[in-house]
């Protein structure tokens, strides 16, 4: 059977589009990337401080939410998932974490010794250009756009001096080799604007003749040759196709997507795949279980002074803010505003950072309008490593339904950890009295 590609890549979000990358290097290798979602050349998915904007509708968002979570009081949370080339990376808040060198340092000691720090510090520094201060533990020369954000607002520095006043310590670089402390939040953005990985990765090698790339295109299953991958059914424009590969199917549809379709495919939990009519192909209860999310919680703040950028968010100025942005690069629009972070530990005896706070000098609802007329700012806090565990499962056998989420938050009483008292301490020091 003559087969249409060599690879058939589903999915172009991060993994795909360095995938796509990597794999048309060979000149004699040919290369399909299916994309569910649209294109991204939407200004609000190029200006950084949009990227609530892109996030709050369903244009580039599959727009996820939860089961009810019971440990939440049964209450849904939103699971956003980037529907577009570059997938999530087009859509979230531009921050760029490698994570602490001690969970890396783990995994070698749990027995995936090419996992340790020593080993994955070379990759990290080749994937990414720093624009920031020279560093043994930073790159110079790679795809990605990495920028040690300027502080565009003054509340930045006032963090930063709270965060030491409470006893954390500043550190000029939470990416290099130590983690714990707080300093400037690296962003994927550069020259104002975000740097994704279908910019970084992609575009790059979208003029080689190997590489085919549609996009609007859902991939309904896989399609097997007894045990073997070897193709895929898609849906676009009304039709359904088959595409053979001609040495792997690769699925990059990440943490949701990718489960959701191999169930959808067959391979899961027999029992559940019978009770939706699905023929079992592998029979692996282990797929879509041992789901892992950390918690986001924001804390908010008043301001006693009208120094934060709460009011830039409303019309008129939010029309100015673009305009600026989109004709000189400049001004609020050419940044996340999550320029700030710290890796704290929330006891003494804890041996390494357990929480990320992140601070913003302004108040915001999820979807990035305006909390409120006055001034404020605020901090996200997330857990960096949460032992409550969940899972994904099919709703039904269609390939356009949204899968079952279910994350159970604060399952662990682990999780229920003291970020929130942490991040009212930093707050409440004297660096922001009125």
């Amino acid at each position: 059977m003559a087969r249409d590609f060599d690879y058939v890549i589903v999915g172009a979000g991060s993994a795909g589009c360095v995938l796509a990358h990597r794999l048309t290097a060979d000149p004699d290798v040919r290369v399909l990337l299916l994309e569910a979602g649209p294109r991204d050349w939407s200004p609000f998915l190029r200006m950084p401080a949009a990227f609530a904007y892109a996030i709050a509708g369903r244009r580039f968002n599959w727009k996820y939410t939860t089961e009810p979570e019971p440990y939440l009081g049964g209450r849904e949370a939103p699971c956003d998932r980037g529907r577009v080339l570059g997938g999530s990376s087009s859509i979230n808040a531009m921050a760029y974490v490698r994570g602490q060198g001690a969970d890396f340092d783990g995994w070698a000691d749990a027995g995936l010794p090419d996992w340790d720090y020593a080993h994955c510090l070379p990759y990290f520094k080749k994937l990414e250009t720093f624009h920031g201060p020279a560093s043994d533990f930073r790159g110079t020369g790679g795809p990605l756009d990495v920028t040690a954000p300027r502080y565009t607002s003054p509340l930045c520095e006032v963090f930063l001096d709270a965060c030491e006043q409470a006893g954390f310590a500043r550190n000029a670089d939470t990416n290099a080799r130590e983690q714990e402390g707080v300093g400037p939040m690296d962003q994927t953005v550069h020259a104002a604007r975000r740097v994704s990985t279908a910019a970084a990765y992609l575009r790059p090698a979208r003029g080689r003749p190997n590489l085919e790339v549609r996009t609007k295109c859902l991939v309904t299953r896989v399609l097997f040759e007894g045990a073997r991958a070897d193709g895929v059914e898609a849906a676009a424009g009304g039709r359904v196709a088959a595409i053979r590969a001609g040495r792997e199917v690769i699925l990059c549809g990440g943490a949701i997507n990718s489960p959701q379709l191999l169930m959808l495919s067959g391979i899961g939990a027999a029992d559940g795949l019978r009770a939706l009519a699905i023929p079992v192909v592998a029979d692996l209860p282990g797929v879509g279980q041992g789901m892992q999310d950390h918690v986001d919680v924001s804390v908010k703040q008043a301001a006693t002074r009208p120094v934060t950028a709460t009011p830039a968010l409303r019309f008129p100025r939010n029309a100015m803010l673009f305009l600026e942005w989109y004709l000189f690069g400049t001004g609020l629009g050419a940044t996340s505003h999550f320029e700030v972070a710290g890796y704290i530990r929330t006891s003494p005896e804890q041996e390494r950072p357990t929480i990320q706070v992140s601070f913003i000098p302004l108040l915001v609802n999820y979807d990035g309008s305006a909390l409120a007329e006055a001034h404020g700012y605020q901090a996200t806090v997330m857990l960096l490593r949460p032992e409550s565990r969940g899972s994904i499962s099919l709703r039904s056998a269609d390939p356009r339904a949204a899968p079952a989420i279910l994350f159970n938050y604060f399952e662990s009483k682990a999780d229920l950890r003291a970020g929130l008292r942490a991040t009212r301490r930093i707050f409440g020091q004297r660096a922001f009295a009125p």
